[in-house]
């Protein structure tokens, strides 16, 4: 029987709100030794992530887009959309500023296979657990599919 989310999963994970201080989130991911925290509105359902990758934007800055003049015109080089959002995040000073937004999320009954398919495809670290309500009741990192790989061995 392969095992699933429920399997390996982190349960109760640490959760922020959107309006939760960002001072506040670093101390937690610094104090606990974790890289992302779910964020939740008032009754508990996922609104975002909240991850190192995020907080590096208040470190490093950001950098205009390049453009180049042509005929008076500003014709940019890369979407400025993008630099807003950017800057956004490096001026940001609550969670929900900064955070990621509709994250990808899995449900307790899936195969740990399902759940390292869609990280690696995705290109994310951790997945929130939802229960049918939506409600966050656990966290699977890539550590916790690489810890059950190494029990399995044994």
């Amino acid at each position: 029987m392969p095992k699933t989310v429920a399997d390996v999963m982190s349960r109760d994970p640490i959760v922020v709100r959107a309006e939760t201080p960002l001072k506040e989130a670093i101390q937690i991911l610094a104090e606990r030794h974790i890289s992302g925290l779910p964020v939740v509105d008032d009754v508990g359902k996922l609104v975002g992530i909240i991850s190192e990758t995020d907080l590096m934007w208040q470190e490093t800055g950001v950098t205009p887009p390049a453009y180049i003049m042509f005929l008076d015109s500003v014709i940019y080089l890369k979407n400025p959309a993008t630099y807003e959002r950017d800057l956004h995040k490096a001026l940001g000073q609550t969670v929900g500023e900064v955070m990621s937004k509709n994250p990808i999320a899995i449900s307790p009954d899936k195969t740990l296979k399902e759940a390292a398919t869609i990280m690696h495809d995705r290109s994310v670290h951790r997945l929130p657990v939802l229960d049918g309500t939506d409600q966050v009741i656990g966290i699977l990192t890539r550590g916790d599919i690489i810890r059950a790989m190494a029990a399995s061995q044994e």
